[in-house]
């Protein structure tokens, strides 16, 4: 029951709920990415990164200087079907659809590497 609890609290912020959504979109991002999208601080961001970690929410790998996050891979199965569940519902977001449209939009115009 706690890691019921665990999973579905870390789904409860807004914020790190657009950051699954973001992830499963795109797969891997790094901080600076979300922190465009969001217009949030890479504290924040990386506060609520931390949080899905904990949660194993989330997958870290270190690339250089540059961590990069995608959804984990060794998701239990209350987790899988919470993301395509997700998945259905992302379309008619409209805080999700801004976000995936930003993204790109970032991702056309960013310069190699993170800044």
């Amino acid at each position: 029951m706690k890691h019921l609890a665990q999973t579905l609290k870390a789904l409860s912020d807004p914020i790190r709920l657009r950051i699954i959504l973001l992830l499963q979109a795109e797969g891997e991002l790094c901080v600076c990415d979300l922190m465009a999208v969001l217009k949030l601080p890479q504290s924040t961001v990386s506060r609520h990164l931390a949080y899905l970690k904990r949660s194993c929410w989330v997958d870290i790998r270190r690339e250089g200087v540059w961590m990069y996050y995608s959804l984990s891979q060794d998701s239990c199965d209350i987790c899988n079907e919470l993301l395509q569940t997700l998945k259905r519902y992302a379309s008619i977001l409209p805080e999700a659809t801004s976000d995936r449209t930003a993204l790109a939009a970032f991702l056309r115009e960013k310069p190699t590497g993170c800044s």
